[in-house]
């Protein structure tokens, strides 16, 4: 059963929240439900069933041993390397 509730927030993030909805043609009704299950949910990312596309590109790129995972990091060399 759906209720329906009342949200107090800037005019200029729901105008926002009403254009992106609309272009993915959903209702801002529905974004927010759908964003308020994702973040109460039960399942954790761990526990998430990969769908068979997914299963078939994983481990299918396969990083250096010496791979630095630190996002900041690698950005800095990037933007390093391109404009000095």
């Amino acid at each position: 059963m759906d209720t329906k509730l009342t949200l107090t927030m800037e005019h200029s993030v729901i105008a926002k929240a009403k254009i992106y909805a609309k272009n993915r043609e959903h209702s801002l009704s529905d974004l927010i439900e759908n964003y308020l299950k994702s973040i109460t949910s039960d399942v954790s990312p761990n526990e998430v069933e990969l769908t068979p596309i997914v299963k078939s590109l994983k481990g299918a790129v396969k990083a250096p041993e010496n791979f630095d995972y630190n996002y900041k990091k690698l950005m800095e060399e990037i933007r390093t390397e391109k404009y000095l």
